[in-house]
């Protein structure tokens, strides 16, 4: 018995079976996990739940979901209508506009890098992409949709319902739409930019009027208070004065949600790439231009009482401030979305 063993052994390391043997012992690995590549400037991976990894599959689907006009009621506004690719997913209006021409009462937030995004809406009101992208779905000014009837719609769309039969390996649920969906928002990136090639050591990648609104960015004008990061934000709640007019609040803003007094008119600061192209500004839209923007803060903001604490006047000369909105121009890099290579 020994002798037969290790005879078949020495003619398959000596023979054609060492070869067979090595394909099978390749075929038995698992496939390395495809990892979605970045752009310049920012963190190596995209992150993603356990629950829900980055697959090609699902990202491509989600993709189309987005552009499904099936997912608004009167079918007549999908995902991109309001987030839209060419304006860096957001929309150019003061206010969203929802199905019947329904004015939401803020501005459509650009969908940039949110991957790595901590909360979600203008008042935090969702902790997970999961959780933020059948909202506007549901919401009866946005697009009004059911439960019930997101689903079947999907299902009832032969070329929807092949492609999630093949991403998740099952009849659409809800939930595997709310995956798909959110693997797609991660997959929106923006960088490249001249301020990433800046940082990476390109030093004409700026110009001398760039590299002197990013001092003042870091330095006089304080931006950095909350701008921070790859994506230029900290990921929390402020007050500006936006939601205050007439000594009165217009908007709640994340007092909304805790039901905090210290809460009233905070609102989350924004990511600042692409940021010259996705004017209007604030969470209302009320600030049309960068200078605006830049005038806004110079002044220290709108009084009330809640302003936060590092809103303050800040005596910009006019030539500070157009180094400022030449700086913000320079985070306007690559947008890309989807998975790339994929059909």
């Amino acid at each position: 018995m020994m002798r037969a063993v290790t005879g078949s052994w020495w003619r398959i390391l000596t023979g054609s079976g060492w070869r067979l043997a090595v394909l099978a012992a390749f075929a038995l690995r698992p496939a390395a996990p495809q990892t979605l590549p970045v752009l310049l400037g920012l963190d190596a991976y995209v992150p993603a739940p356990e629950s829900n990894p980055l697959k090609p599959e699902r990202v491509e689907v989600g993709k189309a979901l987005f552009h499904f006009r099936g997912l608004s009621a009167d079918r007549s506004l999908s995902c991109a209508g309001c987030h839209q690719p060419e304006r860096a997913f957001t929309d150019g209006r003061s206010q969203a506009t929802g199905v019947r021409g329904q004015v939401i009462g803020r501005r459509t937030p650009p969908l940039i890098n949110r991957a790595w995004g901590k909360s979600f809406f203008w008042d935090g009101r969702a902790a997970s992409l999961e959780d933020q992208v059948l909202q506007p779905v549901l919401n009866p000014k946005e697009m009004g949709l059911s439960l019930e009837e997101i689903t079947r719609r999907v299902r009832e769309d032969e070329v929807l319902r092949a492609q999630m039969q093949s991403a998740f390996g099952r009849e659409v649920t809800l939930e595997d739409i709310q995956l798909a969906l959110a693997s797609y928002v991660r997959s929106i990136l923006s960088g490249d930019s001249p301020y990433d090639r800046f940082v990476a050591g390109d030093v004409s990648a700026l110009d001398e009027q760039q590299k002197w609104g990013l001092k003042l960015f870091r330095g006089k004008a304080n931006c950095v208070a909350c701008h921070v990061g790859v994506n230029f934000t900290d990921e929390r709640f402020h007050n500006t004065g936006t939601g205050w007019r007439d000594g009165r609040w217009l908007d709640q803003g994340r007092a909304g949600i805790t039901g905090r007094a210290e809460d009233r008119g905070a609102f989350k600061t924004p990511g600042l790439r692409e940021v010259a192209r996705t004017a209007p500004y604030m969470h209302d839209g009320s600030l049309k231009t960068l200078e605006e923007v830049i005038d806004f803060y110079d002044q220290g903001g709108r009084e009330n009482p809640n302003l936060d604490t590092e809103i303050r006047k800040l005596g910009l000369t006019l030539e500070e401030k157009r180094a400022l909105v030449a700086f913000l121009h320079s985070l306007s890099g690559k947008v890309r979305e989807g998975w790339p290579g994929a059909p």
